[in-house]
């Protein structure tokens, strides 16, 4: 069993943002497998799919994205898998639009829900894919996370949600070390 985990923020209000993005790959992620992300448990909507004789679970938590963590948890707790069956895609200020990077586990940098995701498994021991969306010019973060993309930047945006969409997909097959190795380059 795996489960992929995109973050953001529920709402019309908040879909187009650049916080949104890990929501923007799941949601591109079931479009291309024909899947609907709409079944609701523990804050969430979700589906539950096979791939290859393997259950895929794909989560999108509705707690906001700072109280993220709880929804994960609970989703472990019902499935019964592990930190090494999870995989959070979610923005990132460090790496800019058009870049993706997976890592195998790390701390928070700063992003409060991948913070209250480690706060509430107890561990950093997860599989991330980062999405790049810049650095604010001269905007708060806060302004600037929850702002859309500029014209020039959904360009590079939709190349880095194809690929980190095409990493999803790998990882349904492949190691996820092999999949680092293709898509961390």
């Amino acid at each position: 069993m795996k489960c992929i985990v995109g973050l953001g923020n529920p709402g019309k209000k908040y879909e187009a943002t650049r916080h949104n993005a890990g929501f923007q790959v799941i949601d591109e992620l079931a479009k291309r497998n024909n899947w609907t992300v709409e079944k609701k448990k523990f804050n969430s909507l979700f589906t539950t799919e096979h791939v290859r004789g393997e259950k895929i679970i794909l989560l999108k938590p509705q707690t906001y994205m700072n109280l993220s963590g709880g929804a994960v948890r609970s989703f472990m707790d019902y499935f019964g898998f592990g930190e090494e069956d999870l995989l959070v895609i979610y923005d990132d200020l460090d790496l800019l639009p058009g870049k993706i990077r997976l890592r195998q586990k790390g701390g928070h940098g700063g992003h409060n829900g991948i913070r209250d995701i480690i706060d509430q498994l107890g561990t950093k021991e997860f599989k991330r894919l980062r999405v790049g969306i810049g650095k604010p010019k001269s905007d708060s973060v806060i302004n600037h996370v929850l702002d859309t993309f500029s014209k020039e930047e959904k360009k590079y945006m939709e190349d880095s949600i194809d690929r980190s969409v095409e990493a999803c997909e790998a990882w349904m097959e492949r190691s996820f070390d092999e999949v680092m190795n293709e898509y961390n380059k």
